[in-house]
């Protein structure tokens, strides 16, 4: 955490965030909003200068009397009409979220139109749009569907606009970490080592969005909620359905939506899938107005046969209960702490697994039909990832001061987890 957020906090610029701001600098007008001191009060930037490559020569470990975001503008930015005319554009486009969006298409309209843009998330919104523009497009896919989510519950419009406003910057703490350990990549193909770089983003955006920004206490705690799960499954804190707040379900719904929608040829039927899968790991209620949504759909196009199929869940079965067996072999009670928790979570998070899969009815083969291929490829599909998140959630846990013999068990008790998504 502390290279990411300085002991200094926010008086010491990111070199991440700085460098994205530079990038974006080459091609949209981004300029001190007032002069830039360091703490001594020597003065580094005037008000109304250009960003250049020169400002981070000048910024260079330097601790600055205000925090860097709070000095910059961009002049040609983000708008409010930027985010209403997006939203739009998700709405009358065809495309995966098309169905859940034009079911509330004027109620997104007005709250897109209500979201307010602190000067702070409007620049990072800004430098973001131009330097990383897969993730500014994630961030309004996110406030348009978080919107929709609390609308089809009945919510007001106050509401549909704090949630949209959540979902927008959900991902501002992005920005602060090395680009390559971001999320433009769907989550299951990231490394353990990005994994553990990404987990701190969450954090990040909540110290961000309070302490540079006026926005109500709910967005910043929902931003730091936005990967955990009711069950508490999630990241990093591990939080369980009391401790999470309405809006912040509302976010890891969306999150979670979202992810099952990245691979090519997606539907709203693996969203609400994603969703489903694991019993009680996101809210119901949130799950249900993407299910209406996906009832309008064609149904899912199956990608093999039958037989082929069956042979993966069978390597699937054998898969969860491998695994739950080794893991309770292999860490005997003289190991250390680290395993030791590493193993409570894998093993907490195998039952759930086990759990969806009874529920699915795939443990009898017997009950799949042809007309049924597809939407069992999309519940093992949802069960798959979650075997990959398990095995770098697990590293997370342990640590990096094991002995080297909990490092062998910790390698063993993960094998069984990533050679089935090698198979």
């Amino acid at each position: 955490m502390s290279e990411v957020i300085p002991s200094g906090g926010f008086h010491t610029a990111n070199p991440h965030a700085l460098a994205t701001i530079l990038e974006a600098s080459e091609t949209r007008s981004i300029i001190a909003s007032s002069d830039i001191f360091d703490i001594s009060g020597m003065k580094l930037w005037a008000r109304n200068q250009p960003v250049s490559q020169d400002l981070q020569r000048k910024l260079m470990d330097r601790a600055l009397s205000k925090p860097l975001e709070t000095c910059l503008m961009a002049e040609d930015g983000v708008s409010s009409e930027t985010l209403r005319q997006a939203v739009k554009e998700l709405i009358d486009t065809e495309g995966p979220l098309t169905p859940l969006l034009r079911a509330h298409a004027a109620a997104l309209q007005r709250g897109a139109a209500a979201v307010r843009l602190h000067s702070v998330v409007q620049l990072l919104l800004s430098v973001v749009q131009t330097a990383r523009p897969s993730s500014f497009a994630h961030a309004v896919q996110a406030m348009a569907v978080a919107g929709a989510l609390v609308h089809a519950r009945g919510a007001d419009e106050r509401l549909v606009a704090l949630a949209m406003t959540a979902g927008l910057v959900h991902d501002v703490g992005g920005i602060y970490i090395a680009p390559e350990y971001g999320e433009a990549d769907v989550e299951e193909t990231l490394s353990v080592e990005s994994y553990r770089q990404l987990v701190v983003h969450p954090h990040i955006g909540q110290l961000l969005l309070s302490q540079l920004t006026d926005y109500p206490k709910d967005i910043a705690r929902a931003v730091a909620e936005h990967h955990e799960h009711l069950d508490g499954s999630g990241y990093p804190h591990r939080l369980t359905a009391e401790r999470i707040s309405p809006l912040g379900r509302v976010l890891a719904a969306t999150e979670e939506a979202l992810a099952a929608l990245r691979a090519p040829g997606s539907t709203l039927h693996h969203a609400s899938v994603a969703l489903r899968v694991v019993p009680g790991e996101f809210d119901d209620h949130l799950a249900g107005p993407l299910s209406a949504a996906a009832r309008s759909l064609p149904p899912m196009t199956a990608h093999g046969s039958l037989p082929e199929l069956l042979g993966q869940l069978t390597r699937l079965d054998m898969t969860l209960q491998a695994t739950m067996n080794r893991v309770e072999t292999l860490v005997p009670a003289e190991s250390g702490e680290g395993l030791q928790r590493a193993a409570e979570l894998t093993l907490y998070m195998l039952h759930k697994l086990r759990q969806g899969w009874n529920e699915s009815g795939l443990w009898s083969p017997g009950a799949i039909g042809e007309e049924q291929v597809a939407e069992a490829e999309a519940v093992q599909d949802a069960l798959r990832a979650r075997l990959a998140g398990i095995e770098r959630a697990a590293r997370l846990t342990a640590g990096s001061q094991l002995t080297a013999e909990d490092e062998d068990r910790l390698d063993l008790m993960c094998a069984c987890l990533t050679d089935d998504m090698a198979s």
